[in-house]
């Protein structure tokens, strides 16, 4: 605590702590990638596959940590403060728990929220695929097939940790040949498999292309084994946004559900007697009219001397 309320010396120490320091839009959600005292091959190139699609928001340890994230949290606290990495995969593989996986979790104030223990049942690396591969850095698409994501609260939860572990940078616009990469997840009799394609834009003979799916690496069949959720009070507590970041609400504006803005004009009431409407030659009066009218007028009384 001493140390994070200490003043910086240097201008640059006053930048890194100024980019630490709690901001109305965040930065871009870093993950950390840690191996475990006994992790295996398939561990191994798992995290380092994971790593090459994360890139560049992501950091991985190359060294083993001697750590059990369900038992004890406090070395994945105090990595996640010294890298500034609010999500993290942890790999590590045992006789009782195989090529496993502990993907999350949200760090709320620097504090485990988060974690979803899952194992690993086949796996494809980038290097068994042979074809091209998508640039570093390129934000993916991600598709979620399968109804017990919205159903199961566990799975929900997971369905959560994955678009933030996996949704990149946010952008202002899209560009059509910037859609060029897909990450599929589906759940289906307890099992979560998610795989990786890359976008092909064909001539298709008009505007519109057409798109082919070529798959890319990793490929991973995974299932569920422990899970360590936060309480429905905390978790609603870490998704409190402030009072900056709210809307304001607009007077006299309402949106349909289909986001067409509709505005209400207040406006005193008219005579449409005095409306000026557009002179047109077919309503003027003829001199035949106009000579009527001036017979059947009253004449006008004449000054008395």
């Amino acid at each position: 605590l001493i140390y994070c309320y200490r003043k910086p010396k240097t201008k640059r120490a006053k930048r890194f702590l100024e980019k630490r320091e709690p901001k109305l839009n965040e930065n871009t959600k870093n993950a950390m990638l840690i191996k475990g005292g006994n992790a295996n091959l398939t561990v191994t190139e798992v995290l380092k596959d994971i790593y090459a699609v994360k890139k560049p928001f992501a950091v991985l340890y190359k060294r083993k940590n001697i750590t059990r994230p369900f038992d004890d949290q406090t070395s994945l606290e105090f990595f996640s403060k010294k890298s500034d990495c609010s999500l993290f995969l942890f790999g590590s593989h045992n006789k009782k728990r195989p090529n496993n996986l502990i993907i999350g979790s949200r760090m709320f104030d620097y504090h485990v929220l988060d974690m979803i223990e899952l194992g690993i049942e086949k796996f494809v690396s980038l290097k068994d695929i042979k074809n091209s591969k998508c640039p570093e850095g390129t934000k993916p698409m991600l598709i979620f097939a399968g109804d017990v994501f919205d159903v199961n609260e566990e799975y929900r939860r997971l369905k959560s940790l994955l678009i933030d572990f996996f949704r990149g940078p946010t952008v202002p616009s899209i560009r059509l040949a910037g859609l060029e990469y897909v990450l599929h997840f589906t759940a289906v009799d307890g099992k979560i498999y998610m795989r990786s394609y890359k976008v092909l834009l064909k001539k298709s003979g008009c505007k519109i292309p057409r798109i082919e799916l070529e798959e890319m690496g990793p490929s991973l069949d995974l299932v569920m084994r422990r899970t360590h959720l936060a309480s429905d009070d905390l978790y609603k507590l870490s998704l409190k946004q402030p009072k900056g970041l709210k809307p304001k609400k607009k007077k006299n504006i309402s949106h349909d559900v289909f986001g067409t803005t509709y505005g209400r004009i207040h406006m005193q009431k008219q005579d449409l007697s005095k409306l000026q409407t557009r002179k047109m030659k077919g309503l003027k009066k003829r001199p035949a009219e106009k000579s009527a009218e001036d017979v059947g007028a009253t004449p006008k009384k004449s000054k008395s001397a």
